[in-house]
């Protein structure tokens, strides 16, 4: 069987279009741009390719439904989430095939998007109406309480790893505040954004109320951005896109919300479980491809264990199985697009310069084709060296000693990143210590990346701007308005008034 049959599905959209008011539609200039699997690098469909004129038709629909859908109480919004999840879930193995093979993420591992992006779902409709308002009362003169309004249209910018779950991430929280919205997807990876516009008609979603605009960054995206009838831009993606989008978004003063880059440090300790810290920093910078923000992908050992766990770790990426998305056994896939898996693979030469290559650096021999790379280790890299401080996004992890605490927090910060950080340490107390000094935005002590949707997600320095999460994501879709009323004589200072 050839890897391209290996991964194939059925119901193949031909055309992925945009949906717009409730109903798919063409691009206004009849424009469409291919879209390859990462197997077998072939176009498998196309998609429509938006421009400003869809994003102003997008933003129309929009504004159309926002009167009706922000009026509606907390539990009816609830409801519709909960409608959406069950929807979700209804389609669990069709979205994970869809997003295997557009993404070429192991299927196994698409399967857990698919259940969180369906939770994200639940747990915003419970948000929502648990969540109450502030009330502030001063003495027996003054009541003020709070009350908290959708900010309009939202304009959500996905990037192409994990989409259908990143896309849910934001999707959530923005209907469950009262935002009506406009969803731009990665251009890499839509098709597993084809079936929300279906989602969303079972579970009853008002025409209008969700618009998806497929297309080009530098276009849709740049059109979004631009629009003053969109006051507010959630984007996660790369650090250089964040900077851009900010720079545009300031003509029209856009709250915006930017989850980007990260080159975050796993610091392992001499006194650490060495197994637990393996199987955690394996994990953290191999699974989905080694293609997520929060990889672990500075590994820093204390030096009495370092020629041991550096040994050990080269062992298990050489171990790691490279293979077919479709396979159940595969656990690193295809990465995503020729143009990114050219752009590791130039890493992978930078680092042959900078440091010494223990583990991987090629392409497994049993693959001939399609965007393979065996998981990658690099050790004795320089704080200097490219590999130590760019954002890779691939198999690929960059692996230095450190002497004692100070060098080790040094070292975790000696990056413009600042995400998420890994301590692993049998000495609570160093850890709070050493969790307190690194410069990130989430760390996790003797554990991998588990995240609790009740937390606030985001960076410090050039990983991102604000927090999403919890109630965090509502303050960021509504507004926070303070309403005082007088309980009593209001004895007001009379100016004007002849003495």
């Amino acid at each position: 069987m050839t890897m391209s049959a290996e991964n194939s599905i059925d119901n193949m959209p031909p055309v992925i279009p945009h949906w717009i008011g409730g109903e798919p539609v063409d691009s206004a200039d009849g424009r469409t741009f291919p879209v390859a699997d990462p197997v077998s690098n072939t176009p498998y469909s196309r998609a429509a390719r938006g421009g400003a004129a869809d994003v102003e038709r997008a933003v129309a629909a929009a504004r159309s439904a926002f009167p009706a859908w922000s009026s509606l109480g907390s539990r009816e919004r609830a409801d519709v989430l909960v409608r959406i999840a069950d929807a979700v879930e209804a389609r669990h193995e069709r979205l994970a095939s869809f997003e295997s093979y557009d993404t070429g993420l192991p299927i196994t591992q698409a399967r857990g998007q698919a259940r969180r992006a369906a939770e994200n779902f639940r747990y915003f409709a419970d948000v929502i109406v648990a969540l109450g308002e502030e009330a502030f009362r001063q003495g027996d003169e003054q009541f003020s309480y709070v009350v908290r309004e959708p900010v309009g249209v939202a304009g959500l910018i996905t990037p192409w790893n994990t989409p259908f779950m990143l896309e849910s991430w934001k999707l959530a929280p923005a209907l469950a505040s009262g935002c009506t919205l406009v969803l731009k997807p990665a251009e890499w990876t839509p098709l597993s954004a084809s079936l929300w516009p279906e989602i969303f008609a079972e579970a009853g979603v008002p025409a209008g109320v969700v618009n998806i605009v497929h297309g080009i960054g530098e276009e849709a995206g740049q059109a979004l951005v631009d629009h003053p009838d969109v006051p507010l831009i959630s984007f996660t993606g790369s650090t250089d896109t964040g900077r851009h989008i900010i720079r545009a978004g300031a003509q029209h003063l856009k709250t915006t919300s930017m989850e980007l880059g990260g080159k975050s440090p796993a610091v392992v300790f001499a006194d650490a479980d060495l197994e637990a810290a393996l199987d955690s920093v394996v994990f953290g910078v191999f699974s989905l491809n080694g293609e997520r923000c929060t990889a672990g992908s500075r590994v820093l050992v204390q030096r009495p264990v370092y020629e041991e766990f550096t040994r050990r770790l080269a062992e298990r990426a050489d171990a790691v199985r490279v293979g077919p998305p479709s396979d159940p056994a595969t656990e690193v896939g295809a990465l995503v697009h020729p143009e990114h898996y050219a752009r590791v693979l130039n890493y992978v030469e930078i680092g042959r310069k900078e440091a010494r290559l223990v583990a991987g650096g090629t392409r497994p021999t049993y693959l001939a084709d399609g965007n393979y790379l065996q998981p990658t280790v690099f050790v004795d890299v320089e704080r200097d060296a490219r590999i130590f401080q760019e954002e890779i996004f691939g198999p690929v992890v960059a692996v230095a000693p450190f002497d004692d605490e100070s060098e080790a927090v040094e070292l975790a910060n000696a990056t413009q990143f600042g995400l998420a950080a890994y301590i692993w340490t049998s000495d609570l107390k160093r850890g709070h210590r050493i969790a307190h000094a690194v410069e990130s935005g989430m760390v996790w002590i003797n554990s991998h990346n588990v995240r609790d949707l009740r937390t606030p997600f985001g960076g410090v320095k050039a990983s991102g701007v604000g927090r999403e999460g919890g109630a965090h994501s509502i303050d960021f879709y509504t507004e926070s308005k303070i309403v005082h009323v007088a309980l009593g004589d209001v004895h007001t200072p009379r100016f004007g008034v002849a003495r």
